[in-house]
């Protein structure tokens, strides 16, 4: 991946401005979606990769 050149005489710095309590209440129930489809993905994977299922006590 490399850096982007700014062309000449143009500027492409951002601002970021404040997030509101429901933009940040958003996001966070967005990640926590996010997070779990992940850990569900992940968990699938390990139990593949080990044979056994979830479910199966060793």
């Amino acid at each position: 991946m490399g850096l982007i050149k700014e062309p000449k005489n143009i500027d492409l710095s951002t601002k970021s401005e404040p997030w509101t309590e429901q933009e940040l209440s958003d996001f966070r129930k967005i990640m926590n979606a996010i997070k779990k489809k992940n850990a569900k993905r992940k968990s699938r994977i390990i139990t593949k990769s080990t044979g056994k299922h979830a479910s199966m006590k060793s």
